[in-house]
């Protein structure tokens, strides 16, 4: 699946703009190249951000920490500097606690942390603060943390909500559509993985999917052809596998060797 990393990488490579408009602030300036430098070396980065932890840099060193720190894959560590530096925003009341509150949520997610991911994910959307796609994405990552969890009850309302503000993204259909299946709905399954296909049919996620949701359907021609579809498309993916997987069912068995003759009586 196309799982966990796409907010995450779409938040926190990007600098957030300045909080004010107005000349250049200084603070502003070096955390702006901090986080280019986390982009192009993740680790002079992580250096430049501790180095500016120590002399007092706040919770922009925090969060410049925490991007370096994701871009090397170490998410439970990102995640603990994005929360670090959504408290520190909230101190001195930044219009951008929320985004970071939300990145601590995803990255707690990619490290396998769903509980504290749904935690960090309530509190960005209960500061009212995200709009648009950061809102949409942030209750697309708490629907997934509910499912981590076992909860698909409480997956659903947010998944809703998500394809509402984040209906561009492929990815809350997909998961739309999963969790449709998953739980019996296969009409809604079939309608959500359609628009999972229109916006990235070259994804092998959502084309193995759509195997899967074919399949429960009975309909065994549209399975196999998206599973060779999610096969050829990325061949090495874990999604590739679980295709390949697929397909072997319908594979013709060996046929027995055949049974010697019983020597011809004399």
């Amino acid at each position: 699946m196309i799982l966990p990393l796409l907010l995450l990488a779409a938040q926190a490579t990007a600098p957030a703009p300045a909080p004010v408009s107005g000349p250049p602030d200084p603070v502003e300036q070096r955390f702006n190249r901090c986080v280019d430098l986390a982009e192009d070396d993740p680790r002079a980065a992580e250096d430049e951000a501790a180095r500016w932890q120590r002399e007092g840099g706040g919770f922009l060193s925090h969060q410049c920490l925490g991007i370096s720190y994701a871009n090397q894959g170490r998410w439970t560590a990102a995640a603990a500097e994005f929360e670090a530096a959504a408290r520190g925003g909230e101190i001195v009341k930044d219009q951008r606690t929320a985004n970071y509150w939300a990145q601590a949520g995803n990255a707690w997610l990619a490290g396998g942390e769903a509980m504290k991911a749904r935690s960090a994910l309530n509190a960005a959307l209960a500061s009212g603060t995200l709009q648009g796609m950061q809102r949409g994405e942030a209750n697309l990552d708490r629907a997934r943390a509910f499912v981590a969890s076992g909860n698909t009850i409480d997956a659903r309302p947010d998944i809703d909500r998500a394809l509402v503000d984040a209906a561009a993204d492929p990815l809350a259909w997909l998961l739309s559509a999963t969790l449709a299946r998953r739980t019996g709905d296969l009409t809604r399954a079939k309608k959500d993985i359609a628009q999972a296909i229109t916006l990235s049919g070259d994804d092998p996620s959502v084309q193995l999917e759509a195997g899967n949701i074919a399949a429960a359907l009975g309909d065994e021609a549209g399975a196999k052809a998206a599973w060779n579809a999610a096969a050829s498309l990325k061949p090495g993916s874990d999604a590739a596998r679980h295709a390949r997987n697929a397909l072997k069912q319908f594979e013709a068995p060996a046929a027995a060797p055949a049974t010697p003759a019983p020597p011809a009586k004399k």
